[in-house]
């Protein structure tokens, strides 16, 4: 699937539980996650909240922050069991 935020072109990699709602993305999605390689969007007492991580190659990236950390971030930082999604930009 093709999304656009903010002029920027994502593929949605991952999905659990229907989770993905562009709408929501679209209200919440601004220019500060255009720097990032991938959004994970997860839902909290059903709101949404995006997170950015990098490429585990990207200059940027720290262990807290890059794509190989992402299970884990979902398992310590979101509720248990959460419908969330992965956002990946497109080169």
């Amino acid at each position: 699937m093709k999304i656009i935020l903010n002029n920027k072109e994502y593929e949605l990699i991952k999905e659990y539980k229907d989770a993905f709602n562009l709408d929501e993305v679209l209200n919440l999605a601004t220019e500060y996650f255009e720097g990032f390689d991938y959004i994970l969007g997860d839902y909290a007492y059903n709101k949404l909240r995006l997170k950015g991580f990098y490429d585990d190659s990207n200059k940027k990236a720290t262990d807290i922050n890059k794509y190989s950390y992402i299970d884990e971030y979902i398992n310590k930082y979101c509720a248990y069991e959460c419908r969330y999604f992965v956002l990946k930009k497109k080169k």
